[in-house]
């Protein structure tokens, strides 16, 4: 029970106002007018956050981005597996700018992440299988873009090995040129049915 003050006075003490200054940020990654416009998301609320909107354009809007980010991501996860990877193939960011990046950068973290765990020397590079995505979650927009991924990667072996006419090893071979092992362009001219002799044939065509 609570003591009774003095006569006329009041039995409770008075707590202090502390006043305080709050700023609150809220993100999200839904249509909020939408959600608005469908009652899934309380107009109110959204009118008292809706004050200095900014918004953030997904990873295939900032292709120039994606260099950088990539660069920073494999030194941060190459210094936390103990490892030293010191470059990046010019292969390895035409694939990662080519890509959609339907999950934004969490997917290109993971992606990274796994591709640092695998790397067994100084050189960074990843399989483009890893941005293909899962088939039962694949949409018509993915599979466009899948394909468009790997038009793109034959269509870079290719121009790499007419400017070396053919050859895949050697310091001026298609491998050099792309930043890749041979044995890995060997297994993509595979895989892509790309017919290397084809480039030997123009060159000896022209001799």
């Amino acid at each position: 029970m609570l003591a009774a003050g003095t006569p006329g006075s009041s039995p409770y003490r008075a707590i202090p106002t502390i006043a305080v200054d709050v700023r609150v940020l809220a993100a999200t990654n839904r249509d909020l007018d939408a959600a608005v416009e469908s009652g899934a998301f309380r107009q109110d609320l959204y009118f008292r956050l809706n004050v200095f909107p900014i918004r953030m354009p997904p990873l295939h809007e900032r292709v120039d981005d994606i260099p950088v980010l990539v660069e920073y991501l494999v030194e941060r996860y190459a210094r936390s597996a103990g490892k030293s990877i010191r470059h990046i193939t010019k292969h390895t960011l035409a694939l990662l700018q080519a890509y959609d990046w339907p999950g934004n950068v969490r997917e290109l973290q993971n992606v990274i992440e796994r591709a640092v765990v695998l790397c067994e020397g100084e050189t960074f590079s990843i399989d483009a299988s890893w941005l293909a995505g899962k088939p039962h979650q694949a949409s018509k927009r993915k599979a466009h873009q899948v394909t468009t991924l790997a038009e793109g990667e034959k269509a870079m072996i290719e121009a790499a090995l007419a400017e070396a006419h053919g050859r895949v090893s050697g310091p001026a071979g298609a491998a050099a040129k792309l930043g890749i092992p041979r044995q890995t362009l060997e297994s993509k001219i595979k895989a892509l049915q790309i017919d290397k002799l084809a480039y030997q044939r123009t060159l000896t065509g022209r001799q």
